[in-house]
């Protein structure tokens, strides 16, 4: 028996190994089996186009803190035919082409505010949704100073949109299409909230939130065929995110972990590293796991999701002290985002129904 098993492996491993062998030298069958990758990674997440949903992806659930596994501050929602994303970091757009979700229809920008790791990825949004068929100026919304950005881009990038209209056309790249439309979004108090966008029974409401010394600061809140989402941006705990986040369905909130900031402040105290004032200064102006679901639940979200997640959480101990104290307070309905996380909410339901994209 033991003879049979080892002829059985051996025969195996003989196969495998003629099979890489004639991969190695054949170019007609590398190229075959390069095609084969090429139509697994061509296709589309078309499933987010259900005008029966609301959809939500997380493409950048980290910080500014370098982090593998968390691309910097990224959403992106599609309901009813329209495409918002919300803030931009850096290294979203990577997420959505690894997720394969369409961007060339895309509506525009939700901008919370300014700082570099919600802003830095605007640039690839705006080049791979213009290739994929956005033919109008990129509609960047948030408070002001929005203006400022998108001037800025587009000094910055007006000689690289032009070698591409040169290249590729005009009937390909549109010259609108290279263009930011930046849309001021003005709260005038913390007692009231604006709507941004009301078309085609997709309802989009700004708020104030306290990420002070940033000021304005905004959140956002979703509604579409009685689902809804609310985003908090950056902010410390603030009454606001319940207030206009009341019964929402999802309250997407960033979250610091300020007793894992204080050991990264020691440690680098320790070095004599300046980065020490960092750690130091950060945890006054976001909000603790605790306290997130505090507010989720003075909402009565029916789910709790953290995003821009501080520090790192290289594995499963660092996640167990990140929500150490939140199940005292809120014992289910939390999940902690990742990127990929899929949230599609049916019209007219209760459903919640999560997919991992990765």
């Amino acid at each position: 028996m033991v003879r049979l098993v080892a002829a059985g492996i051996g025969l195996l491993v003989t196969v495998a190994a003629i099979g890489f062998g004639v991969v190695w030298f054949s170019p007609a069958a590398q190229d075959a089996l390069m095609r084969r990758v090429v139509a697994a990674n061509v296709g589309g997440n078309v499933d987010v186009l259900d005008e029966d949903a609301l959809h939500v992806v997380l493409c950048g659930t980290g910080s500014p803190m370098p982090d593998p596994e968390r691309a910097q501050s990224c959403a992106i929602v599609y309901a009813g035919g329209k495409v918002f994303m919300i803030d931009s970091g850096l290294g979203g757009w990577d997420r959505l082409a690894r997720f394969q979700l369409p961007v060339g229809g895309l509506t525009g920008i939700l901008l919370t505010h300014f700082h570099s790791d919600h802003i830095s990825g605007i640039p690839d949004i705006a080049l791979n949704s213009w290739a994929a068929g956005r033919r109008d100026a990129l509609a960047l919304y948030g408070p002001p100073g929005v203006e400022t950005v998108a001037k800025g881009f587009d000094l910055a990038y007006s000689l690289d949109d032009g070698y591409r209209i040169a290249h590729h056309g005009p009937e390909f790249f549109s010259e609108e299409g290279a263009a930011y439309l930046p849309i001021v979004v003005d709260v005038p108090s913390r007692d009231s909230s604006v709507t941004v966008y009301d078309e085609g029974g997709v309802k989009v409401t700004a708020f104030r939130v306290s990420h002070e010394p940033v000021d304005p600061a905004y959140g956002y809140r979703i509604d579409y065929k009685g689902r809804s989402v609310v985003f908090s941006g950056d902010t410390k705990k603030d009454g606001n995110v319940a207030r206009f986040g009341k019964d929402v369905d999802v309250l997407i909130h960033e979250a610091l972990a300020d007793h894992m900031v204080h050991m990264l402040e020691e440690g680098l105290e320790l070095r004599g590293d300046r980065r020490a004032k960092v750690m130091h200064d950060i945890p006054d102006y976001h909000a603790t796991p605790v306290q997130a679901a505090e507010i989720a639940n003075e909402a009565g979200a029916k789910l709790l999701v953290y995003t821009h997640i501080v520090p790192r959480l290289p594995n499963a101990i660092a996640e167990r002290v990140f929500l150490r104290g939140v199940s005292d307070v809120r014992s289910d309905g939390v999940t902690l985002g990742y990127d990929g996380l899929y949230l599609e909410l049916p019209a007219d339901s209760e459903k919640i129904v999560e997919h991992d994209l990765r």
